[in-house]
């Protein structure tokens, strides 16, 4: 016979209640060192995908609770040791009944939420923005398509951060702990242009590659989505809390691979207008350097 002692019991009872914590999630908005479950996110459609999750994941524990205590007992309870006798019949008809519909009405409960967040997950309908990501080995380019309806000539291409890209080189001999942004370890997570985006704003993003496939893929905003040539795959997000937010490619896409961090850097409205009109400018700046010395050419003679 097995016996745990009062320690044991108070450490089993102890390991328990760490993992229902992390379990939980409710107090972590990204992930942290250790965490077993998933992020809530700062998106509505990522807090309802991680509660989803959790009443999946609360289901199967209360099944295994049942089914497992169950089976111990019989165990422990109707040993032969202890002159058990193993019942003889066939079958039921009442508990086939039952444990056939029970895990119908589990499905049902499942489903419902599941299939309802699954349609609103593909609504694009009454976006505020679009935002076009296209994929490449081994970086992303960011198109701002329009705003509130009005086109929004700002692109740019993000790629690994100067310091990350230094530290990873074969030989280079530095430390991969002294990239950090604030207190924050960043190395191979932190780019040279995040995309920025206004919270509160309902942003359609439409996803391509132009080389091999790619998914571009940010936990905290509850979906990640495939970039294939040829292909336009849309998807949305409305950012709920201001922040710094990464990801990375999730689709083995080449050699660099895993030098391919996205950062999304939700900031207030007011805030992004100002960044997306100096982007503008700056934009429409770079146009007229360069039309210029081609508008100063002399005609060539027929």
């Amino acid at each position: 016979m097995i016996s745990f002692g009062m320690g044991g019991a108070r450490r089993a009872v102890a390991v328990v209640a760490v993992f229902a914590l992390l379990a939980s999630g409710a107090a972590m908005a990204g992930a942290q060192p250790w965490q077993l479950n998933m992020p809530p996110g700062v998106t509505s459609i990522s807090q309802r995908i991680h509660g989803v999750h959790m009443l999946a994941l609360w289901i199967c524990v209360f099944i295994g609770v049942i089914v497992y205590g169950a089976m111990i007992y019989a165990m422990f309870k109707f040993r032969k040791s202890r002159g058990a006798v193993a019942a003889k019949w066939s079958h039921n008809t009442m508990l086939e009944a039952i444990w056939t519909t029970i895990p119908i009405l589990i499905l049902i409960a499942m489903a419902w939420p599941a299939t309802k967040l699954l349609i609103d997950m593909a609504n694009v309908e009454n976006s505020e923005m679009t935002i076009k990501v296209t994929g490449y080995q081994w970086k992303w380019r960011y198109e701002y398509v329009d705003y509130f309806g009005k086109a929004t000539p700002v692109n740019f291409i993000s790629t690994l951060d100067e310091q990350s890209n230094r530290v990873r080189q074969t030989g280079s001999g530095l430390d991969p702990h002294s990239v950090k942004e604030g207190n924050e370890n960043v190395y191979l997570l932190n780019v040279d242009k995040p995309l920025v985006l206004p919270v509160g704003v309902k942003v359609r993003f439409v996803i391509t590659a132009d080389d091999v496939i790619h998914s571009w893929w940010v936990p905290e905003l509850g979906w990640k989505q495939d970039a294939i040539p040829g292909i336009i795959n849309d998807n949305w997000t409305r950012i709920d809390t201001a922040g710094t937010y990464r990801g990375q490619c999730a689709e083995l896409c080449g050699r660099d691979h895993g030098f391919m961090p996205i950062v999304v850097k939700a900031i207030p409205k007011a805030e992004f207008e100002q960044w997306l009109a100096t982007q503008q400018a700056a934009s429409s700046a770079s146009k007229t350097a360069q039309a210029a010395p081609a508008a100063a050419l002399p005609a060539t003679q027929g």
